[in-house]
Order: structure tokens, then C-alpha cells, then sequence
């Protein structure tokens, strides 16, 4: 088969497996208080110092331009432009294979023919936007100029002001540049632009006390999981291998051939990354994501000059078929003998529940829950201080104080409601949780009851306040 109708094949698979993420893709918690963060920033409000935020403030602020999108068309909407600006990074990581006479046909095959990879890039977590930064920075790096190599640590700042974790590849950077390259100051280049980058994204809120402390308070957040688990670490980086399992393949071979790198950085310095991240406590391996692209050009521009794009896109069709995805996104396990059929997806019960809240209080602006993407589809506020969702911290005496006041007309709560206790992430004590729901069984009635919703299929329960509360 001709590479064009290769060419052609892939494309057309990715548009179909982009949009089975995008519809079929089951929930996320974080998409909901990502996109609810952007809107609080779109409304005037600071991050730190106004809501909680734990990530760098570079997404809420850029998306906060972008927020009529989820609020004309809800999480689809959301979905739809986080794939596009993750297929964009998808793009320019193609135009590293190509500066460096790589596969660019294998690392499209990779790349954009992975459904885990685009599941990923499009529900709105931090992963898009960070991968296209970084790949535009290396794509930067790949021309020999100091001017683009200032731009290329600007670009590794961004991302690192969207995800804190991605600082690791300016230091890496700079620190292999330093080491093998000192003759043409990249590294001292890429260390001014990333220096100036670091001063932009986060000088205006360390310069203030009000945003300063809430900063901080995001890094103790992170912190505050502490440890290390050998168990947990091994069982990321396999999965890790699972989901990309040809680019692992394609690098093996490159190593058992003695093929170099033309530009070492780019491999090592995104696997440093991912060494720093499975050595935190609980490392999920998606948090590689906006590495991978990547690691698939390096990849891609070190495999043998071969013609092996067919026997690579029946791998990546073969895999994306035979991927744990599809199944999770249909199927809720197994009752003893029985497979239970998921009715729909995920984000069309989310519409319908949204489609509820309505009914129950027609335009309405506020609703209690801290499945943030519910808010994000009902275009619904909640309760100052949940802008995290299961993952706000609150003490004691304010979750009694929220729950005896709030003057939501609709609560919508699911199994994460009032289970995780940050920021270290436990489950919060069984009696405290129990006090929390007869504070809200005095003020609401139990209106329906939905099973099997959202992330790992929990009951959602929709409850009404009651008429003698006041609204």
C-alpha cells in the first residue's frame, strides 16, 4: 500500500477514534473543575486568592477566553476544542519528526491512531495545552539560532505554568545543554527565556500577599501526599508500556540497531519527567501524556530508514480495537454472570441529568455538587469554596456551615460527595460523612436517583430543597 492512502487511512482514523473520545469518553472529575476554574476567571475572579487552584494559572486564564464555548454546548463543547488544541501539539511534535528527517507518516500513525493518547488530549485536563507548549518549544530547539532558543524556554515556562510538573523539562533542558553544548550558550538562552517566562506566569502572583499565600497553599497541597510506593510506581510504568506499546517497540529497536539521536534532549529530558512523576505517591500514568508526543518524534527520528508505516498502522488499528477503553466506555463491569450494558455514554447521561436539574428548577444559577462537570453542563454555580469539587478543602465547621445555609434549590450528589478529605486524599471518617448527610436530609428531599453515574459509576442522587427552607 502507497504511503498517500497510508496517509489518507490515518486521517480518517483519527478522526473516528477522536470522536469516540470525545462522545464515548467516560468522565473525569478534573475536566469539570479545569473548565469551572476558567469560568471563574472569565466572571474576575483571581486565581489563589479568589477559588483554590492547584495547577498553574496559565489554562484558567488563557481558557477563561475560550469559556462561551462550554457554556453555549456544555462538556461537548469543552471536549471538542481541548481535542483541537491537543491535535495542534500532535502537529507540531510532526514537524520535529520532519526537522529531523524522521518517520513523520509513523509518528502520526503513534500519535493520532492512539486512543488512550486521544482520550487524553480531549477532556479538558491540563495535558493539551502543555503538550503543544512543549512540542513548540523543542520544534524551536531543533534550529541552531539564540533568539528561538529564548523562545523555546519561554514556551517550556508556559507549560510549566500550566502544569507544574512540566518545569521539570526547562531544567532538563538547560541542564543537557549546559552539559553537552556549552560552545553556543543554548543553555544560557533557553535559561533567559524560561527566566523571563517563570517572572511572567508567576511573578504577578508571588509579588502579591493574598495570591502569594494561596499559591503556596497549592504547593502544600501536592506535598501533603506523601511517600513512596514501589507496587504503584511498577504498575504506572506498565500500564504506561501497555497504552504505547509500538513506541517502546520503536525505541528498543532503535537502541538494538545503535541508532542516535539527532537531538539527544529531546528523548532524554521529557524521560527525566516521567522519572520525577512515577516517583510521586500515587503516579498515574496519564500524567505522561503531554510527554509522549515527544518521545514518539525522538522515536520517530531515530527508527531504521524502513517502510514500515502499513505493518505500524494495522498495529495501532489492532490496538485501538483491542483497547480496555472501549469496554469501560460500555460495559460497568459484571453483576456475578451478567455484563452490565452501560445504557449510553457517559457524557449523554451527564446531559440528561443536566436536562433534570433543569426541570427541577427552571433557570436556576446555582446547584449543589461537587461533580463539577455537572455544573459545567446544567451552565450552574456552586457554593464558594467547592470550586474543586471533591477535591476542595474545607474545614469541618464550613462544611457544616455551607451545608445548614446553602440556598441551592438542587443538590446532585454522587459517591464523591463528602468521601475524599485533601489534601492528603483520604477517606474522610464515616461519622463525619454521615453528619454532613443528615444536615442535608433535614433541608432536602430525595427527588430521583440516578445508578451508575459519572467516574467509576457511582449513584448520583438529585435532591430538592425542601419548601419551609429558604431560598
Amino acid at each position: 500500500m502507497k504511503s498517500k492512502a497510508i496517509w489518507i487511512l490515518a486521517v480518517l482514523a483519527m478522526a473516528v477514534l477522536g470522536g469516540a473520545a470525545i462522545w464515548m469518553g467516560g468522565l473525569n472529575q478534573d475536566e469539570g473543575w479545569y473548565l469551572y476554574a476558567a469560568n471563574l476567571v472569565a466572571d474576575g475572579k483571581i486565581p489563589y486568592r479568589d477559588f483554590a487552584f492547584t495547577q498553574g494559572p496559565v489554562m484558567p486564564v488563557l481558557y477563561a477566553r475560550f469559556c462561551g464555548i462550554w457554556r453555549d454546548y456544555g462538556l461537548l463543547g469543552a471536549r471538542c476544542f481541548n481535542l483541537a488544541v491537543g491535535l495542534s501539539g500532535i502537529l507540531v511534535c510532526l514537524g520535529i519528526v520532519k526537522r529531523l528527517n524522521g518517520n513523520v507518516l509513523t509518528a502520526l500513525l503513534l500519535l493520532g491512531c492512539n486512543l488512550y493518547h486521544l482520550y487524553y488530549l480531549a477532556i479538558p485536563k491540563t495535558y493539551a495545552l502543555a503538550g503543544l507548549l512543549a512540542a513548540v518549544a523543542f520544534y524551536l530547539l531543533t534550529f541552531d539560532n539564540f533568539v528561538l532558543a529564548a523562545m523555546a524556554g519561554f514556551a517550556l515556562a508556559l507549560a510549566a505554568g500550566v502544569r507544574i510538573s512540566m518545569g521539570g523539562l526547562l531544567a532538563a533542558a538547560g541542564l543537557w545543554y549546559l552539559v553537552k553544548d556549552t560552545r553556543k550558550l543554548k543553555w544560557l538562552w533557553l535559561g533567559i527565556g524560561g527566566a523571563l517566562g517563570l517572572a511572567l506566569v508567576y511573578g504577578p502572583f508571588v509579588a502579591s500577599a493574598e495570591t502569594r499565600a494561596g499559591l503556596l497553599a497549592a504547593q502544600a497541597y501536592h506535598a501533603a501526599r506523601e511517600g513512596f510506593d514501589l507496587t504503584l510506581a511498577a504498575g504506572s510504568l506498565s500500564r504506561l508500556v501497555r497504552w504505547y506499546l509500538p513506541v517502546w517497540v520503536i525505541l528498543a529497536w532503535a537502541v538494538a540497531e545503535r541508532k542516535k539521536p539527532d537531538m539527544p534532549v529531546l528523548l532524554a529530558a521529557p524521560l527525566a519527567v516521567m522519572a520525577m512523576q512515577l516517583a510521586a505517591p500515587v503516579p498515574y500514568e496519564d500524567y505522561q501524556v503531554p510527554l509522549m508526543g515527544l518521545v514518539v518524534a525522538a522515536a520517530c527520528a531515530m527508527m531504521p530508514d524502513k517502510k514500515l508505516e502499513l505493518p505500524v498502522f494495522l498495529v495501532a488499528m489492532a490496538l485501538a480495537f483491542g483497547s480496555p477503553l472501549l469496554e469501560k466506555w460500555n460495559v460497568d463491569g459484571q453483576d456475578r454472570f451478567w455484563p452490565v450494558k452501560k445504557d449510553g455514554s457517559e457524557l449523554a447521561q451527564l446531559r440528561k441529568a443536566a436536562e433534570l436539574t433543569e426541570q427541577l428548577d427552571p433557570g436556576g444559577t446555582t446547584i449543589l455538587t461537587q461533580d463539577l462537570y455537572l455544573a459545567i453542563e446544567t451552565g450552574r454555580k456552586v457554593p464558594d469554596g467547592l470550586e474543586m469539587g471533591p477535591f476542595s478543602v474545607m474545614s469541618h465547621e464550613e462544611w457544616r456551615a455551607l451545608l445548614e445555609l446553602t440556598p441551592c434549590k438542587v443538590a446532585a450528589l454522587s459517591g464523591y460527595t463528602f468521601a475524599i478529605e485533601p489534601p492528603k486524599c483520604n477517606e474522610r471518617d464515616l461519622d463525619e460523612q454521615l453528619e454532613f448527610w443528615n444536615i442535608l436530609k433535614k433541608r432536602y428531599t430525595l427527588n430521583t436517583r440516578i445508578e451508575r453515574f459519572g467516574q467509576n459509576a457511582t449513584t448520583l442522587l438529585v435532591l430538592t430543597l425542601k419548601e419551609d427552607e429558604t431560598p
